[in-house]
């Protein structure tokens, strides 16, 4: 058996190196979700062979994939991140440049009634990756998803990555566990593997389950002429809310360092819940007030007052800053949603 060396061979045309002009693969735990689904789109744009997982690759309908038309770029694998083998043999099979984790029960108040899945899901599965990166010895670097949850509240001061981590859900406190694993890989057995501890970023693709896409899609049915209300609980809470492909590209620069280090991707402005729901319904013509029921209901057991984060070490080292806020995420968002129930609305 011969092994060549990509590196010393030159392409006759160009004279450029033929590794150099090899595509970059990357393999995306969870593409199915929003962050991947918009990754491998930024991913395909610089000529990247995709690869993506999930549970069971041959059923699942891959439908945010499909609505931002990228689905029959990817190539798809059936994984259970919870078995070790199972992760370790996609990743031997697909040799990735990259991986990136995006996978795991992402909802906060999900996790309240199914603490152990979350765990699992999220912490679990890190390990494994990062188990099966050690074990085969391969050259990928490795990017985690972390969350502004494992801060906690931080009671209105901006977060950056020196910040203590008390996360207030069982989702916060797999986050923080699934953080300190990469950082332990990375310090012991020196794996390029980071974590983007990300700040509250929406999107179209939201699932119906997140508050965002909740109050978008009532103000568009109200828009519309349904006679509906808004149940909400504490709408006094403040977060740091951005747009989902910003931060895609700070995963992806975040990799492309000559070191692995942790980031706080934010937009580092704070906004009520209430402002959300404003910019929401401003953007229909709807004054929002008019339509909100208080549900005491719907807090959690455990919430954040406030949580934003400061992103100065990205824009630092990653040259790298939000260019979509708080505002702009809500209209975009509420104006997508009002086209699409109009687009499929029966009278």
């Amino acid at each position: 058996m011969y092994l060549i060396n990509y590196s010393n061979l030159v392409d006759s045309k160009s004279q450029i190196p033929i590794n150099h002009l090899m595509s970059k693969i990357a393999l995306i735990f969870g593409i199915s979700g929003q962050d991947g689904a918009y990754l491998a789109k930024f991913l395909l744009s610089k000529d990247y062979k995709v690869h993506g997982t999930s549970r069971d690759a041959e059923i699942n309908s891959f439908s945010s994939l499909e609505q931002i038309k990228i689905k029959d770029k990817i190539i798809f694998h059936s994984v259970a991140l919870n078995d070790f083998r199972s992760t370790l043999k996609v990743i031997e099979e697909v040799a990735p440049d990259e991986i990136y984790n995006l996978a795991g029960q992402s909802s906060v108040g999900l996790s309240f009634e199914q603490p152990m899945e979350t765990f699992e899901s999220i912490t679990i599965a890190t390990i494994n990756i990062l188990e099966s990166i050690k074990f085969l010895g391969v050259n990928s670097s490795f990017y985690n998803a972390g969350s502004s949850e494992c801060f906690g509240d931080t009671f209105g001061i901006a977060a950056d990555e020196n910040t203590p981590l008390l996360p207030k859900s069982p989702y916060g406190v797999a986050k923080a566990a699934a953080f300190w694993n990469v950082l332990n890989y990375r310090e012991s057995y020196n794996l390029y593997a980071c974590s983007g501890i990300t700040f509250n970023h929406e999107s179209i693709l939201r699932p119906y389950r997140f508050v965002t896409k909740k109050i978008c899609n009532t103000a568009a049915n109200i828009a519309l002429g349904n006679k509906e209300y808004l149940r909400l609980g504490d709408l006094s809470i403040s977060r740091d809310w951005g747009w989902a492909p910003d931060y895609v590209e700070a995963m992806w620069k975040m990799l492309q360092q000559n070191k692995p280090e942790d980031f706080v991707i934010s937009t580092g402005k704070l906004s009520k819940l209430s402002d959300f729901v404003y910019h929401a319904f401003f953007s229909l013509g709807l004054d929002w007030e008019k339509y909100i029921i208080y549900d005491k209901r719907l807090e959690r057991p455990s919430e954040i007052k406030s949580g934003y984060g400061s992103s100065k070490k990205a824009k630092k080292k990653l040259n790298w800053s939000a260019k979509t806020l708080m505002p702009q995420v809500a209209s975009k968002m509420a104006l997508n949603e009002f086209n699409f129930l109009k687009k499929h609305y029966k009278k």
